[in-house]
C-alpha cells in the first residue's frame, strides 16, 4: 500500500540518486529556463499562483487584527518556507515540457495522482513543522527583548523596533535565526519535491538526496537561495501581487535546477512516468 512506503520506495529500499557538481552558471541557466517555461505558458501560472499572494495578504491582515504584530513579519517571511510545496504543479508542467509535451494547467493538477503522494505529504508536513518552529522562535526573541505585552498599535510596534536598542538587537537575532531556518529549509527541500514528483524514492531518500546535493554544491545552492530571497522580496513589495509572476518563474527554475543537480532516471522510466 502507498501509505506503507512513505519512508522508503515501493520495494522497501532507499534509493540513492546520484548528484552532480555544478557551478554558478548552471544556477543562472536554471533561472533562464524557468523564465522560458513561464513565458511559453503564462496564462496557466497566474491562475495557479493567485492563492499565494492572496494567502500572504490574508495572513498579514489576520496577524495585525489578531494582536499578533510581533510575528507579522516572521509570518510573511516564513510563509516562503512552504513555497516548494506550492510549486508542485509548476514542476509537473516543466517536467512535461521537458518530455516534449504541451501541458495545460489541468495536467499540473495530475500531481494528485502521483504514486509518491504520501511521501510528498510527509515532506510537506516537515516543512510545515519547520514553519511553526520559526514562528515560535521569532515570538520568543520578541518576548526576550520586549516582554509578553502586545504592542498597542502597528505604529507603536514599528517605533519600538526601529528606534530602540532593544529593537535593533531583536532584528539582529531574529535575522540570524531566520537565516538559520532558511538555510535548513533550503538544504532539505531544494530537490526533494521535484525528485518525489519524478521518482517514488520515499521521503527519507529524497530529503537525503537534497542534503547531499547541497553539501556537494554549497556555493551554487546558497546562490540559489539568495536569488529566491531577492525575487520574493521584489515580488512582495506591491502587496504580494508580484509573487503571481515571481513564484511560477522560481517554480519552473527549481525543476531545472533539480535536473542539473540530480542525475535523471532512465529514459524508459521517464516515458512510463509521462503516461
Amino acid at each position: 500500500m502507498a501509505v506503507l512506503h512513505v519512508y522508503s520506495d515501493a520495494q522497501g529500499s532507499m534509493p540513492r540518486p546520484a548528484v552532480r557538481t555544478i557551478g554558478a552558471l548552471e544556477v543562472f541557466d536554471a533561472l533562464r529556463l524557468g523564465w522560458i517555461d513561464f513565458r511559453e505558458k503564462p496564462s496557466h501560472y497566474v491562475f495557479l499562483c493567485l492563492l499565494y499572494p492572496v494567502a500572504g495578504v490574508v495572513l498579514m491582515v489576520w496577524s495585525a487584527g489578531a494582536n499578533m504584530l510581533p510575528v507579522m513579519f516572521p509570518l510573511a517571511s516564513g510563509f516562503a518556507l512552504l513555497g516548494p510545496v506550492a510549486a508542485l504543479g509548476l514542476y509537473e508542467i516543466s517536467r512535461r515540457r521537458e518530455l516534449g509535451l504541451d501541458p495545460s494547467w489541468r495536467e499540473a493538477l495530475e500531481v494528485r495522482k502521483s504514486p509518491a503522494l504520501f511521501s510528498i505529504f510527509a515532506a510537506a508536513a516537515m516543512l510545515f513543522v519547520l514553519f511553526i518552529a520559526w514562528l515560535n522562535v521569532a515570538q520568543a526573541i520578541y518576548e526576550w527583548h520586549f516582554g509578553p505585552e502586545v504592542p498597542a498599535s502597528l505604529s507603536v510596534f514599528l517605533s519600538n523596533v526601529l528606534t530602540t536598542s532593544a529593537g535593533w538587537s531583536m532584528m539582529f537575532w531574529g535575522d540570524l535565526a531566520g537565516l538559520g531556518f532558511a538555510v535548513l529549509a533550503l538544504a532539505i527541500s531544494v530537490v526533494t519535491f521535484p525528485l518525489l514528483l519524478e521518482r517514488d524514492v520515499g521521503a527519507a531518500a529524497a530529503i537525503a538526496t537534497s542534503v547531499r546535493a547541497t553539501l556537494r554544491n554549497p556555493v551554487p545552492v546558497l546562490l540559489w537561495g539568495l536569488i529566491v530571497a531577492a525575487l520574493l522580496v521584489v515580488g512582495s513589495i506591491p502587496l504580494f501581487a508580484g509573487l503571481a509572476v515571481v513564484l511560477p518563474v522560481l517554480g519552473h527554475a527549481t525543476w531545472h535546477l533539480y535536473r542539473k543537480l540530480v542525475e535523471p532516471p532512465a529514459l524508459a522510466e521517464m516515458s512510463i512516468r509521462a503516461r
